[in-house]
C-alpha cells in the first residue's frame, strides 16, 4: 500500500512538518509494510517562509519588529532560491500571527499588521524585485492599515491627526495621505497569496467570520465590519482605482483584510496554492498513491472553501485517488464537505478541553491516525474477503468516528 500524507500545520500547535511526521508514525503502526510519503505543505500561514526557503534552496532572514499587539517580536522572511528576479516571501503570521497575541490580549480592533509592512520594507532593502506575501493564521483585522502605515502612508482623522493602529480606529478615518509611501512599491512586483473565498466586508466578511476567533464579541465584529467598509471606500478614493472592488473581490479579506490594503498599493491577489505549491512536487506522489491522507485543525463548512485539505483533495481527484482527512475538531456541516474528501476522522478519542487537546496534540494525532487507518484497512479487508473491490469514493464526506 502506497500512502501519501499531504498536510499543513495545526494553528498554534504543530508545524506542518510535525503534523506529517506524526500521522506517518500512526499510519506505520497500523500498516508497518506500507510505503509512506510524507509531504508537509505551506498554506501561507505559520511555517510557509521556512518551508519554501528549504524547498527552493533559499534562506531565512531574521528581523525584529513590531508585533500584532505593538510590542517587539522576532520575525523573519525568506529570500527564495528560485530562478528569476530576486524573490522574497513575507509570511504575515511571522509578524502578526494569532500565536503572537496572548489569549488575554485578543482584541482584533486593536491588533496591527505594522510588522508585516516592516518586513516588506526590509525585503525591499535586501534588493527584492518580487515580494510574495503569504496570508494565513493572522491575529489581526485592520485591513492592512498597519502595514501601509509602516510603509509610509498617513491615516488621518477629521482633525488631521494620525490614527492609532488597529482596525477599530478606521471608523474615524477621514483621509489617507499617500505622499510618504515607499516609492519602491511602484516598481516591485507584489503578489499576495490569499484564500480567494475571503472577502473584506458584509455578512461573509472577515470581521464577522473570523473576528470571533480573534477575540471579538458580536457587537465588536459588527463595528469592525463597518470600519473596514469605510477603509475600503477611502482607499479607493485616496489611493486610486485598483480594478477590483476592495469590499468584496476575492481575497480582499485575507488575513483580516491585509489583502485589501496591499491591493490598494499595487498588490496582485492570487489564489494561494497557485503560488505556494507551484514549485513543489505534489502531483507526482499523488498519482502514485493508493490512499491520500490530509489534515487540518478542524473539518467544517470552511474546509472546501480554499483550505489546504480541500486543495489536496482536489488534486488527488485528478488522479482518481481516495482521500481521508484527519482533524482535531469536527465542526458544523462537516458531513456536507465536498471537493474530493471521501471520509474524515476526529483524532480525539472523546470530548476534552481545548487546552488539554493542544497540550497532548502530538500524542493524539499519532494515535488518531492509527485508529483511522485501521478502520480503512478493516473496510478494504472485508471488501476483499467478499470478493469485491474496495468501495469507490463517495460524493460527500463520511465520518469514520471519533468525537
Amino acid at each position: 500500500m502506497r500512502i501519501v500524507i499531504a498536510a499543513g500545520g495545526f494553528k498554534e500547535s504543530l508545524a506542518a512538518e510535525e503534523v506529517a511526521a506524526l500521522i506517518a508514525r500512526g499510519v506505520h503502526r497500523a500498516a508497518p509494510d506500507a510505503s509512506i510519503t510524507a509531504i508537509p505543505l505551506p498554506d501561507g500561514g505559520e511555517g510557509t517562509a521556512r518551508m519554501l526557503a528549504a524547498a527552493s534552496g533559499g534562506r531565512l532572514v531574521p528581523h525584529r519588529g513590531t508585533g500584532p499587539t505593538g510590542t517587539p517580536v522576532d520575525a523573519h522572511y525568506a529570500i527564495l532560491g528560485w530562478p528569476g528576479p530576486r524573490t522574497a516571501l513575507v509570511e504575515m503570521a511571522a509578524a502578526a500571527g494569532l500565536r503572537l497575541v496572548p489569549p488575554d490580549a485578543r482584541d482584533p480592533g486593536r491588533t496591527t499588521t505594522a510588522g508585516v509592512g516592516e518586513l516588506i520594507a526590509h525585503a525591499l532593502d535586501a534588493g527584492a524585485a518580487r515580494i510574495l506575501v503569504g496570508c494565513g493564521d493572522s491575529g489581526t483585522s485592520d485591513g492592512g492599515a498597519g502595514a501601509l502605515q509602516a510603509l509610509g502612508a498617513r491615516l488621518l482623522d477629521a482633525s488631521g491627526r494620525e490614527l492609532p493602529r488597529g482596525g477599530a480606529a478606521l471608523a474615524r478615518l477621514e483621509r489617507i495621505d499617500p505622499s510618504g509611501l515607499d516609492p519602491r512599491l511602484a516598481r516591485t512586483e507584489l503578489v499576495v497569496a490569499c484564500n480567494p473565498f475571503n472577502v473584506l466586508c458584509g455578512p461573509a466578511g472577515v470581521a464577522r467570520v473570523y473576528g470571533p476567533q480573534k477575540g471579538a464579541t458580536p457587537a465588536q465584529a459588527d463595528a469592525l465590519d463597518k470600519a473596514l467598509c469605510r477603509w475600503a471606500c477611502i482607499l479607493e478614493r485616496d489611493l486610486g482605482p485598483t480594478g477590483i472592488d476592495l469590499r468584496s473581490a476575492p481575497g480582499t479579506g485575507a488575513s483580516g483584510g491585509l489583502g485589501a490594503g496591499l491591493a490598494a498599493v499595487g498588490g496582485r491577489l492570487v489564489p494561494r496554492f497557485e503560488v505556494l505549491l507551484a514549485h513543489l512536487d505534489l502531483d507526482g506522489p499523488l498519482a502514485a498513491a493508493d490512499l491520500v491522507i490530509t489534515a487540518e485543525g478542524a473539518i467544517d463548512r470552511q474546509t472546501s472553501r480554499g483550505k489546504l485539505p480541500g486543495e489536496v483533495a482536489r488534486r488527488a481527484k485528478r488522479h482518481g485517488k481516495p482521500v481521508l482527512a484527519l482533524a482535531a475538531a469536527i465542526g458544523p456541516d462537516a458531513h456536507l464537505v465536498y471537493g474530493g474528501i471521501d471520509a474524515y476522522a476526529c483524532v480525539l478519542p472523546g470530548p476534552m478541553p481545548k487546552v488539554e487537546a493542544m497540550e497532548r496534540c502530538a500524542e493524539l494525532l499519532a494515535d488518531g491516525a492509527e485508529r483511522a487507518l485501521r478502520m480503512v484497512l478493516l473496510g478494504t479487508g472485508l471488501a476483499c474477503a467478499a470478493g469485491h473491490r474496495a468501495p469507490a469514493p463517495v460524493s460527500r464526506a463520511r465520518t469514520l468516528g471519533g468525537a
